[in-house]
């Protein structure tokens, strides 16, 4: 009982911090951005590529909304799934700080190995 009453308050606190890093966690989320990216694509079309319940994936679908990595509009009865990639720039702005940290140290083992190569 103990767990259920964590796990409902940790989902609560993860509800309502989502952002664009909780997005990406998810494998499925991921593959469904790739889905999306190349070209507005509906929800069916989105379900049928994943073995997992359509609630799941509307939840996925939801968690993206959310995060600002997707929009849905409704045409006729489908609802179509259109990609907002712009919010994956904090992303890269994130990666990009330790891209060029990880750069830095190892050109310096780059001059290390070179200078004691000589000897």
């Amino acid at each position: 009982m103990l767990a259920l009453i964590f796990a409902s308050k940790y989902l609560r606190i993860m509800e309502a911090r989502r952002d664009v890093f909780q997005a990406i966690a998810d494998p499925t989320r991921r593959a469904i951005i790739g889905m999306i990216a190349k070209e507005p694509v509906n929800v069916n079309t989105i379900a049928e590529q994943f073995d997992v319940s359509r609630q799941a994936v509307s939840l996925h679908l939801k968690i993206l909304a959310e995060c600002g990595l997707l929009t849905m509009k409704q045409q006729g009865r489908e609802r179509i799934c259109e990609a907002k990639l712009e919010k994956l720039n904090e992303v890269n702005e994130w990666i990009a700080q330790y891209k060029q940290f990880w750069e830095a140290r190892l050109d310096k083992l780059e001059m290390y190995l070179a200078k004691i190569q000589k000897k």
